[in-house]
């Protein structure tokens, strides 16, 4: 892929000075310098432009700055990478050239930062076996560029290295990047694929990364790439008219938890002690929500909770779940290859049909479903009413509306059947005072069904108050009556686990232990000795399983 091929578009004309240090003439006659640094930080487009942040992704060769234009009302990520020279551009073209010709299949083995240290050791051997004689800079700039596009994602790397990117969208050639960011919303950027043929060759390369194939007769990609990235693909003009198209959503390393949840105040304490009662007491349980209301990451942060020696089957289209139990096997789908058979699927794919009844026999405790949407659904609430704890997450905004959906085609499970499930989540995006927020809108429990007037009865525990952006419990729980009477607990005993949990989650989250990992240690050690851990949470002093927390 050429480095003119696409365009970032920084002013050539920037001063010497920049993000990082050193110091460094080159160009010849009449050639635009990019200045003194590896990177130069270019000025802001003028005195309506103010600078919001700018983040170090790979110093000191890429930064990402967010800008707000006054007069235009909107926001700008730019990407900043090292400025080339003509010269430097020429040198960057021939060795990707050289460079394609020569990497054989043994490459692809290495590990990253393997991959890394071989590409510098090329570069640095192509100018010398070249008798080119640069500055030590201008070296670094070519390592650069010659890493970011073939171990990187080309003009996208910096955007999938930023921690702050959730989406990333190109919507076809010539037009402007634009990514969801976790403060910001909605962003164009600065970046945009000039020609067909490089957005083309880009698509062409995600497929590879996702091991699939993407050509004129197979337009569209889904899959996921080694990282955990989830890709959407267009190839071409073939089915979008403004050329080959692309969403990358960011696979976080770092999975969602429940302290996360009542830290951005999606939830209150007492919810998330609420769905830690409900897990342990094995509550199936689907999460509703309309697009990036947050689902799978309340999934995740709920599944926590499941017990450490409980048995996990996780299903997924592409893998999103990540959980730190050992007894835990995650499956996702695959496509096939070739026409369609009369079943509808093609040779060698598996569906999420396929992967939930091979669930069944594996005798899991919980099955972790990631989204329903057809005939996997029936199955799945066969092995509810089997005693499988079940957890997914579907598109509904209401009891309503899920149970609508549940049973008409493509699901079409009976009513009667959806009994078995005992809590339902409402989670939505909402614009309030604070921004775009997500919140859990209500927590209810399936109570049971009304042969009658064939409507299941529901009982709302808690309700999120958007005039007030607080929590409200609505009075009565049946868990509580349920787990009161299977441990023989009076009232006030149960109060006083509930309250239990609720300290010991308010004194994570105060202290921000949000690391999976380590939060999972100190729920596992409270499974072991409730009132010891609960105990030493109230004098200030956590776990020794939780000291480790970021």
């Amino acid at each position: 892929m050429s480095s003119s091929s696409f365009r970032v578009k920084i002013p050539r004309n920037v001063e010497a000075g920049g993000p990082a240090g050193g110091g460094e003439k080159g160009g010849g006659p009449g050639e635009e310098l990019p200045g003194t640094f590896i990177t130069a930080m270019p000025p802001l487009g003028g005195p309506e432009v103010k600078e919001l942040q700018v983040r170090a992704i790979q110093p000191p060769y890429s930064y990402g700055r967010i800008s707000y234009n006054e007069v235009r009302k909107e926001y700008l990520y730019e990407v900043i990478e090292p400025q080339l020279t003509a010269h430097e551009r020429e040198l960057v073209d021939h060795m990707k050239a050289t460079l394609t010709l020569i990497l054989g299949p043994e490459v692809a083995s290495l590990s990253l930062s393997d991959k890394r240290a071989y590409l510098r050791g090329e570069v640095e051997a192509y100018l010398k076996s070249r008798e080119i004689s640069i500055g030590p800079l201008s070296i670094e700039r070519l390592i650069y560029y010659i890493q970011r596009d073939f171990v990187g994602y080309g003009p996208a790397d910096a955007l999938i290295l930023d921690p702050e990117v959730e989406d990333i969208s190109c919507d076809g050639v010539e037009v402007p990047l634009f990514i969801f960011h976790g403060k910001y919303e909605s962003v164009k950027t600065n970046v945009v694929f000039a020609d067909e043929d490089t957005l083309n060759s880009f698509i062409v390369s995600l497929g590879q990364r996702c091991g699939k194939a993407v050509s004129v007769s197979a337009p569209i990609l889904d899959g996921t790439t080694p990282e955990g990235h989830r890709v959407q693909a267009t190839y071409s003009r073939e089915v979008t008219t403004r050329g080959a198209s692309f969403t990358i959503r960011r696979f976080k390393e770092r999975p969602f938890t429940p302290v996360d949840l009542i830290t951005t105040g999606s939830a209150s304490p007492e919810m998330i002690a609420y769905l830690w009662l409900a897990a342990e007491q094995g509550e199936s349980l689907i999460i509703c929500g309309g697009p990036a209301s947050g689902k799978t990451s309340t999934l995740n942060a709920v599944a926590l909770f499941i017990p450490p020696t409980s048995k996990i089957v996780s299903i997924e289209d592409t893998r999103e779940v990540n959980l730190p139990h050992e007894n835990w096997i995650p499956g996702a789908t695959r496509s096939g290859t070739g026409d369609r058979g009369p079943d509808g699927k093609a040779a060698g794919e598996i569906d999420m049909f396929d992967l939930v009844r091979a669930a069944l026999r594996q005798r899991p405790n919980y099955i972790i479903v990631g989204e329903v949407r057809g005939k996997e659904t029936y199955t799945m609430f066969q092995a509810m009413a089997t005693g499988h704890t079940t957890y997914s997450t579907m598109h509904a905004d209401s009891v309503k509306s899920m149970v609508n959906r549940l049973e008409n085609p493509p699901i079409n499970t009976p009513r009667i059947l959806l009994s078995a499930l005992n809590n339902v989540i409402i989670q939505v995006q909402a614009r309030t005072a604070k921004g775009v927020v997500r919140r859990v809108k209500q927590i209810l429990e399936i109570v049971g069904f009304e042969p009658e007037t064939n409507e299941l009865i529901t009982n709302t525990v808690y309700e999120w108050d958007p005039g007030a952006d607080t929590f409200i419990f609505k009075g009565h729980s049946f868990l509580f009556d349920k787990v009161m009477e299977l441990k023989n607990l009076t009232t006030d005993q149960m109060d006083a686990e509930f309250d239990r949990r609720v300290l010991v989650l308010r004194f994570l989250a105060e202290h921000k232990i949000n690391d999976y990992r380590a939060l999972w240690k100190a729920i596992t050690a409270y499974y072991k000795d409730p009132a010891a851990v609960a105990a030493r949470f109230k004098l200030g002093q956590p776990p020794e399983a939780a000291s480790g927390a970021n």
